[in-house]
């Protein structure tokens, strides 16, 4: 099984910077794409963010393209989100998640693990 932690959430003004890291236990993150997503409150969970397994490809919701980098260390069993230039409506928990599949997908469904979450709140 599985296990995904997130950390690195928090409150930052607008126009600011966090990191999100995702650290993985269990089995290693090698065999799956992995994937960012957020939910705002009484919104769906959304896809922001999707990494495959040798990091030759990422795919990006268009709301963050050119802000947010996402990243991972295979090495280290951790995904990254690099989030620059961030807006009060990026404010959402958000949580990482694993798939097993070759491609990236924005369809939460096609994920098997999520993490618990972390929150992230811009302020105007």
């Amino acid at each position: 099984q599985l296990q995904l932690v997130e950390s690195g959430g928090g409150l930052v003004q607008a126009g600011g910077s966090l990191t999100l890291s995702c650290a993985a236990s269990g089995r290693t993150i090698t065999n799956y794409v992995m994937g960012w997503f957020r939910q705002a409150p009484g919104k769906e969970r959304e896809f922001v963010a999707g990494i495959n397994w040798n990091s030759h490809s990422t795919r990006y919701e268009e709301f963050v393209k050119g802000r947010f980098t996402i990243s991972r260390d295979n090495a280290k069993n951790t995904v990254y989100l690099q989030m620059d230039s961030l807006k009060p409506e990026d404010t959402a928990v958000y949580y990482c998640s694993a798939a097993t599949r070759f491609s990236i997908s924005n369809n939460p469904t096609e994920y098997d693990y999520w993490g618990q979450g972390t929150q992230v709140t811009v302020s105007s």
